[in-house]
């Protein structure tokens, strides 16, 4: 509401006649104020002491009558509304019952303006109704600037919270976190300090259609934070496991994910971030993929320890690989299929669109090359072991 733009010396004169008569009854228009604004506003009961609150609404009104009696230029009503807002604020008191609480005040000091001048000056009342803008405008100034004030504030705290948040989570996913930091994220994130967890890292670019990751799935709950190359979620799975978890994750990770065992406490999301990012390392194209650290145990070994990779790759497959790149690169795909097809000949054929005897004889030229049989079984763990050596770190055969 605009204000009037001239307000002439009889309205002045009695807006100030009137407002030094009710400062002498502040006590009664604080105690009808503070009455009516915590009657049916049970969140303001919670969020401000009664103390506070009348002693705050107390300087509040003396304030706003004292601005009837001052020049515009010295408002200062307005800083301590600035203070007050930013006050309820931090107290988590929600704006809706901060305006209200305005609107109110704006009532009660009308009402008594009012009463006063049908009781001592009715013949003013005329004069009065002119006022009528220039109140109003002095009470909506105040609610500007605590609408205002508080928004700003509000920003300050969530920031810091989030802030908070991000730093707990990364002490804990990063093993820096000690028995009180644990305690502390437990109340700040809502985890318990023992329960069903598991971390999940996800290659940056392998979002569904780059939309923002899932702070839940089927009543599993996901905190993430981004990493250099990749985002991480500590995933509280509740009464969930790893099929769920990762039966879900499938519908919305197009690229690629790694996800740790489960763990049973919030002390060991570290170890199972590291478990998390071994995984998603055994995956070397761009999916979709999800790797489950306890189906990739052997290739998660290769990757752990490459010099021994490297050795049991050339011990194992050395000769295969000197091989030309097509040839080599022929035996290793039929050697994958047909330990992906469990040694079945027949399926692997299917799969590679060839007859079942082609699957044969090239199985029979791996074992000639290599001097290993895939009917002896450590034979055969060292092929497949070779064979993810040969497939996580492909520029040995550069």
């Amino acid at each position: 509401m605009r204000p009037p733009t001239v307000v002439d010396e009889d309205v002045r004169q009695t807006l100030r006649t009137a407002a030094m008569v009710l400062l002498e009854h502040l006590p009664e228009l604080t105690g009808e104020l503070v009455a009516r604004t915590r009657d049916g506003d049970e969140v303001y009961c919670a969020c401000v002491p009664y103390d506070e609150h009348w002693k705050s609404t107390l300087e509040g009104v003396r304030l706003g009558l004292t601005a009837i009696l001052q020049p515009p230029s010295e408002r200062r009503d307005l800083v301590f509304t600035a203070n007050m807002a930013r006050r309820r604020a931090e107290q988590g008191l929600p704006l809706d019952s901060l305006l209200r609480m305005y609107r109110l005040a704006g009532q009660v000091v009308w009402s008594a303006l009012v009463d006063h001048m049908e009781r001592e000056r009715p013949e003013r009342l005329s004069v009065l109704v002119r006022a009528a803008g220039h109140v109003w405008h002095a009470i909506d100034r105040q609610s500007m600037v605590a609408c205002d004030t508080y928004n700003r504030r509000e920003q300050e705290i969530l920031g810091r919270s989030r802030e908070r948040v991000n730093a707990l989570l990364d002490a804990l996913l990063d093993g820096t976190a000690d028995a009180g930091v644990v305690r502390a994220a437990e109340a700040a994130l809502d985890l318990p300090e023992h329960g069903s967890y598991a971390v999940v890292t996800v290659r940056r670019g392998g979002r569904q259609d780059d939309a923002l990751l899932p702070e839940s799935l089927d009543g599993m709950r996901l905190l993430w934070r981004m990493r250099t190359g990749h985002e991480v979620a500590v995933a509280a799975l509740g009464g969930a496991g790893l099929d769920d978890l990762c039966r879900e994750l499938s519908y919305v990770i197009s690229g690629v994910a790694g996800v740790s065992p489960v763990v049973t406490g919030l002390a060991e999301l570290a170890a199972a971030h590291e478990l998390a990012l071994l995984a998603m390392r055994t995956c070397v194209d761009g999916g979709p993929e999800i790797a489950r650290l306890d189906g990739r145990v052997p290739a998660a070994l290769m990757l752990t320890r490459p010099d021994l990779a490297f050795h049991l790759l050339d011990s194992a497959l050395g000769p295969l690989l000197a091989l030309d790149s097509a040839d080599r690169d022929t035996l290793l795909t039929t050697l994958e299929t047909w330990l992906a097809c469990d040694g079945s000949a027949a399926r692997a054929a299917a799969r590679l669109f060839c007859h079942r005897n082609t699957i044969v004889n090239r199985v029979r030229r791996i074992e000639q090359l290599t001097g290993r049989s895939l009917a002896r079984p450590r034979d055969l763990v060292d092929l497949a072991l070779a064979l993810d050596a040969a497939r996580l770190l492909p520029n040995r055969n550069a």
